[in-house]
Formats: structure tokens, sequence, C-alpha cells
């Protein structure tokens, strides 16, 4: 019988810190691998997945889609939901960008925004698959939290180079 009790709050326990370990990754924060050279040199800068960097996600953002010019987001792919991208924004509802390769000039519709890698020559981003919306948006990286040496706070950097007027 005593077994039985010792087994029964060791499962409790691992339940309960599971369930509030799960709230929080899900509202609050959470700890996501960035992989790839497309944010390159912000993220992964000497390349190689033995390296890859560890951002802090933040998710309060959301719940009203406070967002700003050089804010990186976590976000599912349009094509794929599987798919996370992280990316930078470089404009919101409502701003004017010109298209890289046609010179098009774009408005972005309300409830969407255009997101850019850093390292443009790599990244599938905006300029594949156009504005995104808001609502695909998991979150915001604010911090870099692995490896120890590059540990930070993300600074909001944007080429203005063909963004608006």
């Amino acid at each position: 019988m005593g077994t039985q009790n010792f087994l029964w709050n060791v499962a409790k326990k691992y339940f309960t810190f599971g369930i509030i370990g799960l709230t929080i990754s899900d509202r609050y924060a959470s700890i996501l691998p960035v992989r790839g050279s497309s944010m390159s040199p912000t993220f992964n800068p000497h390349g190689g997945s033995l390296t890859d960097d560890y951002v802090l996600v933040e998710k309060l953002c959301l719940e009203k889609y406070k967002f700003s010019l050089g804010d990186v987001v976590v976000f599912r792919s349009p094509s794929d939901y599987k798919e996370k991208h992280i990316k930078r924004i470089t404009a919101l509802p409502g701003d004017w960008i010109r298209t890289p390769h046609s010179n098009d000039i774009l408005t972005i519709p309300e409830g969407h925004c255009w997101v850019v890698g850093d390292n443009s020559a790599s990244s599938l981003d905006s300029r594949s698959f156009g504005p995104i919306p808001l609502g695909l948006v998991q979150g915001r990286a604010t911090h870099i939290v692995w490896p120890p040496q590059r540990m930070g706070k993300l600074d909001r950097k944007i080429e203005l180079e063909g963004l608006g007027f």
C-alpha cells in the first residue's frame, strides 16, 4: 500500500509540473532552435548544426498583435503549416513596400506583415510567398539563450533599402 501511495504522489507531481510547463510554453514563452542560415549573421553566424542558436520566444505580443518594425518573429509557413520560420518584420499593415524583382509597389493589407531574412541570398520569406497573416505568427524572439558566448538581447534593426516611402 505504501508503494502505491508513493507512486501516486510522484505521478501527481510530474503531471502537475507537466501541465504548468505546457501552459507556460503555450501562453507565455518558449525556447526554440534556429536552424539554417537565412537569418545569419543575427543567428548561426558560423553555420553548422552543432552551433545552432536557441532563442527565447515571448508570446504576450500575440494578445493584441503588438509588433514593431525590426521585430524577429516565429511564424507558421503559409504553404506548410507544419513548418516554422523565423524572420524579421520589415513592414506592417498599411505600409508600402517595393518588391525586389518587379519593382511593383505593394500595400501590406490589414492583418498581415512583410517578413524578410537577414541573409537574403538564402531566405524563403515574403519575397517568395507575399505578406503573411498575423494569425500565423507564433511569437517574438527576444533573446539568444544558447550558446553561452552569444547570450543576449536581440536588436531591432531594419534595412531601409526598398521598404517604403
